[in-house]
């Protein structure tokens, strides 16, 4: 019983030549398989919070973004086959290596624009929270 595995090029010396590094905003290019066995690409833009495992075949980075309110993290293997492309979309500079305090950033900021929507109204000798405008909050600190 012969298996056939068919292994994806990655091109090392470009992956290992990516400039980019923790605070940079990146698109990655992801390779999906359907169910009818097409390949299609997928792209997943946000904050890289860290890099891990230097430029070695075992490193790795972390990218968070928001979505419908929600951050949504990846943690992707530098050399992925499954990585079509990596596009640096924006560049920042962190003054530390792992950035993982934007998480309790967001939820900061979330909470602080809640209070600023909500006040307290007496009716009746009664005192309730009335929030003053109906609106869905998105996004976060990137």
């Amino acid at each position: 019983m012969k298996t056939n595995i068919k292994l994806a090029k990655v091109d090392i010396e470009e992956r290992k030549n990516l400039d980019f590094s923790t605070g940079d905003t990146v698109r990655v290019w992801n390779k999906l398989k359907d169910k009818d066995g097409k390949t299609r690409l997928q792209a997943f833009e946000g904050l890289v919070l860290a890099r891990k495992h230097g430029s070695g075949i075992t490193a790795t980075f972390t990218i968070r973004k928001i979505a419908s309110g929600v951050g949504v993290e990846k943690i992707y293997p530098l050399y992925s086959s499954n990585i079509d492309k990596i596009e640096i979309v924006r560049r920042n500079k962190a003054r530390r290596s792992k950035i993982y305090y934007v998480r309790e950033k967001a939820k900061k900021d979330i909470r602080r624009k809640l209070k600023a929507d909500t006040r307290l109204v007496k009716k009746d000798g009664i005192t309730t929270t009335e929030v003053e405008s109906e609106e869905v909050i998105e996004g976060g600190t990137e």
